[in-house]
């Protein structure tokens, strides 16, 4: 396709999504909203599957994604991210929750759980539960690490399960999130105007911070190459560990340390003149997946796909639920915060930003509630999709086919 047809097409789809999103104060999140119309066409046929590849955002994403982390990082203090602890078990309790209720799923899975058309041997329903675990619970990782154990054994079906998983799920939870983080974002807006919630005022001071770099590495070049350092940083150890310390755990980690020591400012690409091309960039990565769904594929694995989340989605809200409720979280921000696990980044970022913006009536508002839901919304994410799915399917994908 034309490099210049694709990236205008992309560009009408993403703002057809805000338009969207703004009339509906983002009850209709513009990730639902453009996940829709990239399903819709490439299921359809108008859209050609190299749309998103010819529109050179994909490669561009896969590039600047972890200088948008270490930008993610600036915007957290030290302090904020010590209070995410709590966060962090809310994501661990979602993944087991994921696990355990589709365990019970596998008992409606069955033996009878036939599809046997995509290989010689016949999945049955621990396959399935192990596979719609690692999928609904983690990103590419996980879903690579299933894929691998299945096509081990000859169990095809099994591989395409988490792909297709992958590819549809942010369509259920892009709007859910949506709908109880504007809850959640109603609700600091009260605390806000009764006083109990902190201004905005502290975030506009950090905004005045200039940081320690020199004065001619502050500028759009100079921001990028510093930045972009730290990116290879966090590659180097991601390598040297064989995957261990992630190179996206350690980029934003890295973000964080470095805005305490003041090395950074807050917010260190904000005011760069190619931030905005960046997050457009980035959230192509959400919809890259939709290109791969195939109708067929869909249609034969409907009922195992079907049950993988509605009892996968009932792990994650009753888990998270509970647990965020134990450890002094409201209900909405807990829910919110496990249901990360079916999207991670950039969906934790670009929702949180709406859910403010959407209940915030002043700018004042806008950046309070942000800096509320924002960390621990991003914490949410890496902890789930990033840390600890992709250790638990390590753990399970090898029982694929035994």
């Amino acid at each position: 396709m034309n490099p210049v047809v694709a990236f205008v097409v992309v560009m009408l789809v993403w703002t057809i999504s805000e338009f969207v999103a703004r009339k509906t104060r983002s009850l209709l999140s513009s990730l639902f909203v453009a996940s829709l119309i990239f399903l819709v066409g490439f299921l359809t046929g108008l859209f050609p599957e190299d749309l998103l590849a010819s529109s050179s955002l994909l490669a561009l994403a896969g590039v600047v994604v972890g200088f948008i982390i270490v930008h993610l990082g600036t915007m957290i203090s030290l302090d904020d991210f010590k209070k995410q602890w709590r966060t962090l078990l809310i994501g661990i309790a979602t993944v087991v929750g994921i696990g355990v209720l589709l365990l019970v799923a596998g008992l409606l899975f069955g033996p009878d759980a036939r599809v046997d058309e995509y290989g010689e041997l016949i999945a049955n329903g621990r396959d399935f539960v192990i596979a719609g675990t690692g999928a609904l619970s983690g990103g590419t990782i996980s879903v690579l690490l299933i894929q691998e154990s299945a096509l081990g054994v000859g169990l095809t079906a099994i591989a395409i399960f988490p792909v297709l998983i992958a590819a549809i799920q942010g369509l259920i939870g892009f709007p859910l999130t949506s709908i109880i983080l504007r809850r959640e974002a109603t609700r600091l807006k009260g605390e806000y105007r009764a006083g109990t919630l902190a201004p905005a005022a502290k975030a506009v001071e950090e905004q005045k911070e200039t940081g320690r770099l020199p004065a001619f590495l502050q500028n759009t070049p100079g921001t990028l190459f510093i930045v972009g350092v730290v990116v290879l940083a966090a590659i180097g150890l991601n390598n040297l560990t064989d995957g261990t310390l992630n190179t996206f755990v350690m980029a934003l980690l890295f973000g964080i340390i470095l805005r305490t020591t003041k090395v950074f400012k807050p917010s260190v690409l904000a005011g760069t003149d190619s931030l905005g091309l960046m997050m457009l960039a980035i959230l192509i990565l959400v919809f890259g997946p939709l290109a791969t769904v195939d109708l067929a594929d869909l249609l034969a694995l409907w009922k195992p796909l079907l049950l993988a989340f509605i009892f996968g989605i009932a792990g994650i809200v009753l888990f998270s639920a509970v647990t965020g409720k134990l450890l002094g979280y409201s209900i909405p921000m807990s829910i919110a915060i496990g249901l990360t696990s079916l999207y991670g980044f950039p969906g934790t970022m670009i929702l949180s930003q709406e859910a403010a913006k959407g209940a915030g009536e002043t700018p004042e508002e806008v950046a309070a509630i942000e800096g509320v839901i924002l960390p621990k919304m991003i914490v949410a994410g890496f902890s789930t999709v990033t840390i600890t799915s992709v250790i638990v399917t390590g753990i399970i994908a090898s029982g694929i086919g035994t």
